[in-house]
């Protein structure tokens, strides 16, 4: 994969990119994603922390501030799935989700994978720049979705 963006671009800037989960803010985290995000919204606490103890997250730092996310669902070894992908709307457009995907897709534990996949509603020009395509065969692929059920609502969305 070709480099895209400079990692000492972004050092220089005091940004870091890091994939210890202590430093996640968690509340800020959940907060986008259950409020904001169109993916997740009305995310169930408990299963954000789940999902977050059982994947791969990066998250990019400024001052021990978080200001962009994302997960990765994975088994080191054949398949990765990006997901939560998001960068705070005061760091928007300084090209931290590039830094953020090209961090993800060199990472050394993710290296030799057969499948890489992700979901968007709108970010498709910024995965493409990643190798990223549509599906070549969507008719082999299949799926189960089950949206949170919120319980004002008896489940309905």
């Amino acid at each position: 994969m070709k480099v895209i963006m400079n990692d000492r671009f972004f050092l220089k800037k005091g940004f870091i990119i890091s994939t210890d989960n202590n430093l996640i803010d968690f509340e800020a985290v959940y907060d986008y994603l259950s409020k904001e995000s169109y993916w997740a919204k009305d995310i169930p606490v408990e299963t954000l922390r789940r999902a977050i103890t059982n994947s791969m997250c990066f998250g990019i730092y400024k001052e021990n501030k978080q200001v962009g996310f994302a997960r990765v669902v994975t088994d080191k070894a054949t398949f990765a799935y990006i997901c939560d992908v998001f960068i705070f709307a005061d760091f928007r457009r300084l090209g931290l989700s590039k830094w953020l995907i090209q961090t993800i897709k060199q990472h050394p534990e993710l290296q030799g994978l057969r499948r890489w996949s992700l979901a968007t509603a709108d970010a498709h020009s910024l995965y493409a720049q990643f190798g990223f395509k549509s599906v070549s065969r969507p008719e082999r692929w299949m799926e189960v979705f089950t949206p949170y059920k919120l319980p004002d609502q008896g489940g309905q969305q």
